[in-house]
């Protein structure tokens, strides 16, 4: 029987809410149409609340309009009216998104798109892969970023092996022309205390050479005893513009993280008998000792662009990233009894290295009466983790009377060894204007997957080559009054590793989509409404093998049908606001686990936020604006034996910014009315806490 050992891309999804047990061998995205971006993924850095254009769908910038399928923007604007602690919080107001589907950790980006868990594959920067594997998530800090796109569906003819829910790619604060010097204290929860600056401009005389230096430091917890919330980052980048048709933009980034696991633990009178007690509640107040999880990371990539000719641009952008992860936890694993609860201890020591290469050609051209923008790819990337994992499952904690105060030593290493996912991809994309009004696109793509593991430990190497071919259509067409309808279908794929019963190795897991939607950019005031049914069926699922203990088959489906709402709206009379809804109807239409008919895990049916802003316009209170938020997540399983349900909860948010002459004081609050809840309960492995009321303070300076 070969398999890939465990460690595979994006396991962080999956082992979020536990550690990780002992491995498992088997198993289980306004202008003229013809417009050419120096800055290809320049996604989401328009000015305001309301998006014109996006690089990220496309890889050429187009209108929003223009786009077939579902797009969320967080511009600049958004960000810095909410200051977002994290990429989850930044996106916690797009529709179809749910934030921190696990409860807070610090150690991966998580969240779902249209009901999918895509944090571990579904994240991107700059346009390139940045996805979990192993234990190192490269997690991103919102203050280097200058914009967020989620965009919604499958993705894989531009980007590759992505489950289907979407991609939400964050761009990088880029060099500017203009002379910038900026920076912030904050004072924030749990004695947190943060400082951060952001400079740059021009380099010399003209517009040749442009630099910019993004610096923060974070010292604090999270609220729990013993749990750690700090950071340290810089950031500088330049940029190199020797004539108008060609653009360098080198980015570099360091940054050292020092945080904690998420803290589960179970609850009386549903994961044990309420005769039994109650847990004392400092036991849910702090993290074992022993927890923490300490993360090094390195970056450096560049952004290319040359117009070789008006109908001809080349385009490539890198990156190569390094984290060096030193992890443990000591974590509650589930009841051993209806009055002892078993505790284990695992622990990390790793290496990842993250690689990629993404070479387009840009053809613009005129065929037969018909505008086209062909864009034509090769990409290239390789994950990589030297991983050292540890784990001990023998300890047991009385419910009456639990003691955490006794000797830990290191637990006996399970797993010694190197990953190695390397993917290969060629594709090309058309985006034709067929009429003064409509817009069709259509776009192939083929990609090689190799996946490697060269175990230390017991010499079992094992690796697996897929392939796959994957396509998208789409089209928009205008109508009067600023109105856009639009249709596209879209196939995508996740490879799976290990292999059957009978030797065969696992095909990859395919998706597709249908999706139509309408889109309203009003005439009158400025302002974007977009509404979007979809129906996304996942095949090739691995499920159980009804005939062999211990094996697994690819008989599995999963079909997500929904609804999203999303209005951007900005008046000139200083209010702007941002809403969106979502409906989901998840379904498990096929399994062997007892769970066909059952709603996936984590995806709640209904999902709601809305957040605006008010600049007061009185000349007097000039500087002063307040803006307040309410997200609702409506109730959802903990897994998909749709045993035991994490309840609905409302949280609202506020902001107050007051500025003048360059000093802008600043509050932030995030569960305002600190509501108490819980992120995530499932059978047998108990709930993890909600984020409590948080409260910054901010002094910002100009300069």
């Amino acid at each position: 029987m070969g398999a890939i050992a465990p460690l595979l891309i994006a396991s962080g999804g999956a082992v979020a809410a536990q550690d990780a047990p002992a491995p498992s061998l088997a198993g289980p995205e306004a202008a003229d149409f013809l417009v050419l971006d120096t800055l290809s993924i320049d996604a989401a850095a328009d000015d305001g609340l309301v998006p014109l254009s996006s690089a990220i769908a496309t890889k050429t910038d187009t209108p929003i309009e223009r786009i077939p399928q579902g797009i969320s923007v967080i511009t600049q604007e958004s960000l810095e009216q909410r200051r977002p602690q994290s990429l989850e919080q930044a996106i916690s107001y797009a529709p179809g998104v749910v934030p921190s589907p696990w409860g807070q950790d610090g150690r991966f980006s998580q969240f779902l798109v249209r009901g999918f868990d895509i944090g571990p594959y579904g994240t991107y920067r700059d346009g390139l892969p940045q996805k979990v594997i192993g234990f190192s998530g490269f997690v991103m800090e919102p203050y280097s970023l200058e914009g967020i796109d989620v965009l919604k569906g499958p993705n894989a003819v531009l980007y590759g092996e992505t489950d289907p829910g979407g991609i939400v790619n964050a761009v990088t604060k880029r060099p500017v022309f203009e002379p910038l010097r900026s920076g912030f204290l904050t004072y924030g929860p749990f004695d947190t205390t943060q400082a951060g600056i952001d400079v740059g401009g021009p380099i010399g005389e003209g517009d040749k050479l442009a630099w910019r230096l993004t610096g923060l430091y974070r010292d604090g917890e999270t609220g729990l005893e013993n749990s750690h919330n700090d950071r340290q980052l810089i950031a500088p980048a330049l940029t190199w513009r020797p004539d108008d048709r060609t653009e360098l933009t080198i980015l570099t980034n360091y940054q050292k993280d020092k945080t904690s696991p998420a803290l589960y633990l179970p609850v009386a009178g549903e994961d044990y008998p309420l005769a039994s007690g109650e847990l004392p509640g400092w036991v849910w107040d702090r993290l074992p000792d022993v927890a923490h999880f300490d993360a090094e990371i390195a970056s450096a990539g560049y952004l290319f662009s040359h117009e070789v000719s008006p109908g001809l641009t080349i385009r490539q952008q890198t990156r190569f990233a390094r984290q060096k992860t030193d992890y443990r936890d000591f974590y509650f694993n589930g009841m051993a009894s209806d009055t002892e609860m078993n505790y284990a201890d695992f622990t990390v020591n790793e290496t990842a290295t993250t690689a990629a290469i993404d070479t387009q050609a840009q053809v613009d051209f005129v065929l037969g009466g018909i505008e086209n923008t062909l864009l034509l790819g090769l990409d290239w990337s390789r994950m990589k983790a030297d991983s050292k994992n540890g784990y001990d499952a023998s300890y047991l904690i009385p419910v009456a009377d639990p003691d955490f105060d006794f000797p830990m030593p290191l637990p006996e290493i399970y797993l010694d060894g190197v990953q190695t996912v390397e993917q290969y991809g060629l594709y090309a994309h058309n985006q034709a204007q067929v009429t003064d009004r409509l817009f069709a696109s259509f776009g192939l793509r083929q990609t090689w997957v190799e996946n490697r593991f060269d175990d230390h430990l017991y010499g079992d190497d094992t690796s697996q080559d897929d392939h796959k071919l994957v396509w998208d259509i789409g089209a928009t067409y205008e109508l009067d009054g600023g109105f856009t309808p639009y249709a596209s279908y879209a196939t995508g794929f996740v490879v799976n590793t290990g292999s059957d019963f009978d030797g065969d190795l696992f095909q990859p897991t395919e998706a597709d989509q249908y999706e139509i939607g309408l889109r309203w950019r009003p005439e009158t005031f400025n302002a974007l409404f977009s509404a979007a049914l979809y129906d996304i069926t996942k095949t090739n699922v691995l499920t159980t093998d009804p005939e062999n203990m211990g094996f697994w088959v690819q008989t599995g489906e999963v079909r997500h049908r929904g609804v999203e709402l999303e209005a951007d709206v900005s008046l000139t009379e200083g209010l702007s606001a941002v809403a969106g809804y979502s409906y989901i109807d998840a379904k498990i239409t096929s399994s062997n686990d007892g769970d066909e008919g059952n709603r996936p895990a984590l995806v709640p049916e209904h999902e709601a936020s809305l957040w605006a802003n008010y600049a007061v316009q009185a000349e007097r209170f000039e500087g002063l604006s307040f803006g307040a938020g309410v997200r609702y997540v409506g109730m959802s399983y903990g897994d998909s034996t749709n045993l035991r349900e994490t309840p609905a909860h409302t949280l609202v948010d506020a902001a107050l910014r007051y500025a003048r002459g360059g000093v802008e004081g600043a509050v932030n609050v995030t569960n305002l009315f600190d509501k108490d809840y819980h992120a995530i309960c499932y059978s047998g492995g108990g709930c993890a806490q909600g984020d409590a009321r948080e409260v910054q303070l901010t002094l910002s300076l100009a300069f």
